[in-house]
């Protein structure tokens, strides 16, 4: 879980909570420094990856869980979405990705990430990158979306490019009864 900054990068006082333009921010209140934590989203690319026909989805290896999802990766400074989610499915399938169209953008709260969204098609043969510890195909009717950024994403794509309304995946705690 993402933490805030205790410290000013710029004079290490303590940053403080105050109310700037309505939002609560932390700042620094030392004299002359005033820095501000505006706390923005980093911006994330993300690639539904289609190959052959199907939908590749991965599990990266550092999920604690057993789950699937799109290809993403952090935007390079000076990068182009477009590009980077081109770089991002070369680097963790090996895939050569042609003509990314967009799809959305998405907030992904829970890290403080705006997703921004691609179909990409590719070619090549799959090779899985070292963060990636496995993946699997769908065909598009097959395929279940889940409610968080990339899942929305997933099925924005769906219902744009083929009519689907996908199934949801459950997400919420499992209870022990």
């Amino acid at each position: 879980m993402l933490t805030a900054p205790r410290f000013c990068p710029w004079c290490r006082n303590d940053l403080a909570p105050q109310l700037t333009d309505g939002v609560e921010r932390l700042i620094c209140n030392a004299d002359g420094c005033n820095f501000v934590h505006w706390d923005n989203p980093t911006p994330v690319v993300a690639a539904v990856v289609e190959h052959q026909g199907e939908i590749i989805l991965a599990q990266n290896a550092a999920w604690p869980v057993k789950f699937f999802g799109l290809i993403t990766g952090f935007l390079e400074r000076h990068e182009d979405p477009a590009e980077a989610v081109v770089r991002e499915v070369k680097e963790e399938l090996d895939l050569d990705g042609h003509a990314p169209r967009f799809i959305g953008h998405y907030p992904f709260r829970r890290l403080n990430q705006l997703i921004i969204a691609y179909h990409v098609p590719a070619t090549g043969t799959v090779r899985l990158s070292e963060e990636l510890c496995d993946y699997r195909r769908f065909p598009p009717t097959r395929i279940k979306a889940w409610p968080q950024a990339t899942g929305l994403a997933l099925r924005d794509w769906l219902r744009q490019a083929h009519d689907i309304d996908p199934p949801m995946i459950d997400l919420s705690p499992r209870r022990e009864d």
